[in-house]
């Protein structure tokens, strides 16, 4: 990756924070802002700028999330790329996403929050670089991203987004993007990026075709 912060794949880090959050999902290069006020998710992030700047995001089985709950088995670790204190004790921070991961052994903490061991071995091609064969559907995806957002009453910034190469542009629209909650998790569990490029592609169209108060947050 050209970003000299994010941590290299062969240095990723035996275990991380994870930090189950329904809807909210990061992906390699993509940001993902967070609002973090409970005092066991105040402690996570400080213990991950005290070490690797990580902490996972995964989506939880049921809601709403406490400690005793089931996660999906693939999230994504994001490092804290940004962090702001409030006066009112809250911090903010911005994920960048780094790489996925499958959820390994949880292990016990006395901080509050949940530790577990990462598996990254079936996404070490987060690393690699885009395949110029995703060349012939950059406009099958901006075209459709056009519909959607025209269909949904949604506004951003699309001349940005078309600078992005095509593997960080199928990222940023499933973080960002107010996809159901299953959907953003099909993607994250998808290890081929033209796969996960179709698979967003069909996604956008099929939201097309609803009004955008049916959508899930």
């Amino acid at each position: 990756m050209p970003n000299p912060f994010i941590t290299q794949f062969q240095q990723l880090p035996d275990t991380i924070p994870i930090f189950p959050l329904a809807g909210a999902i990061v992906m390699p290069g993509a940001q993902l802002p967070l609002n973090i006020f409970e005092p066991r998710y105040i402690n996570m992030i400080e213990d991950a700028m005290a070490s690797h700047h990580l902490i996972g995001m995964v989506q939880p089985l049921d809601e709403p999330e406490n400690s005793k709950n089931k996660v999906f088995n693939t999230g994504c670790s994001g490092r804290i790329s940004y962090y702001s204190e409030t006066p009112d004790g809250r911090i903010e921070i911005i994920l960048t996403g780094v790489c996925r991961f499958d959820v390994g052994e949880e292990l016990k903490t006395t901080r509050g929050y949940r530790l577990i061991t990462p598996i990254w071995a079936r996404f070490e091609s987060d690393y690699d670089p885009v395949s110029t064969a995703l060349l012939k559907e950059r406009k099958q995806i901006e075209l459709t991203l056009e519909r959607y957002l025209l269909a949904n009453d949604l506004q951003t910034d699309t001349e940005q987004l078309k600078q992005l190469p095509t593997d960080l542009l199928v990222n940023v629209l499933t973080t960002a993007l107010p996809l159901p909650h299953e959907d953003k998790q099909s993607m994250v569990e998808t290890v081929d990026i033209a796969e996960r490029l179709q698979m967003l592609v069909a996604k956008l169209d099929l939201s097309s075709y609803q009004p955008s108060s049916d959508l899930k947050h």
